[in-house]
């Protein structure tokens, strides 16, 4: 297929950190701090990869899975930069396409699931619950959906649409409103654990949702 990160691919960095200052980074990493050493633990997506990064640093064993080889050349290239040695495994597949199923402690989707239309969101959503183990942790870090007075929600929305606009043009993403993940993954039959908030311009711009697949 594609690569349709082969444009943005290269700066993705760059713009996480134009677009948000730290505060993806942050959402990111949020519910790490759940992880056990010799948990196993799978990133849908690598991004930036900082992530997995620390998550292997925690101890855990970690797979990323992204379709895009630019996206996993730009993490290799990173690890390599920084003097990571800490053990990844690297999955170059179609998420769809990984039948791991109740292999891993966390399921993990950053940033990931908002590249997609809503049907399609919903059945990688439900996908990623099928890796998990029962009682695993599945964590969706993204766009927070807007809440507040109507310039909060304004600006969130305006802010989004900077992003996701950005996304249809150079890498053919999905145009869409925020989704409410929450409530979708109570709707797939998850138990929401936590929910954080992550800050642009004092308003809520981020979030991290901890979902807790059933026994």
């Amino acid at each position: 297929m594609k690569d349709k990160y082969k444009i943005v691919g290269p700066i993705y960095d760059l713009l996480s950190a134009v677009y948000s200052g730290n505060s993806i980074h942050h959402c990111k990493v949020a519910m790490l701090e759940h992880l056990k050493p010799g948990d196993k633990v799978l990133f849908a997506g690598v991004g930036h990869g900082r992530d997995a990064v620390h998550a292997a640093k925690l101890g855990a064993e970690v797979t990323v899975v992204d379709l895009s080889e630019t996206m996993l050349r730009n993490f290799q290239r990173n690890l390599e930069k920084e003097g990571v040695t800490v053990k990844i495994r690297r999955v170059h597949s179609d998420i769809m396409k990984v039948d791991e199923y109740e292999k891993y402690d966390m399921v993990v989707a950053n940033f990931f699931l908002n590249v997609f239309s809503e049907e399609m969101m919903v059945r990688v959503l439900q996908h990623l619950i099928k890796l998990g183990k029962p009682g695993a942790d599945v964590v969706v870090g993204d766009f927070s959906y807007p809440t507040g007075n109507i310039f909060s929600r304004a600006f969130k929305i305006a802010y989004w649409y900077g992003a996701v606009l950005f996304f249809w043009l150079f890498a053919g993403n999905a145009v869409h409103n925020i989704y409410n993940y929450p409530e979708s993954m109570r709707r797939l039959g998850l138990h929401i654990r936590e929910q954080k908030h992550f800050r642009l311009l004092m308003l809520n711009c981020y979030w991290s949702v901890l979902g807790k697949k059933p026994v």
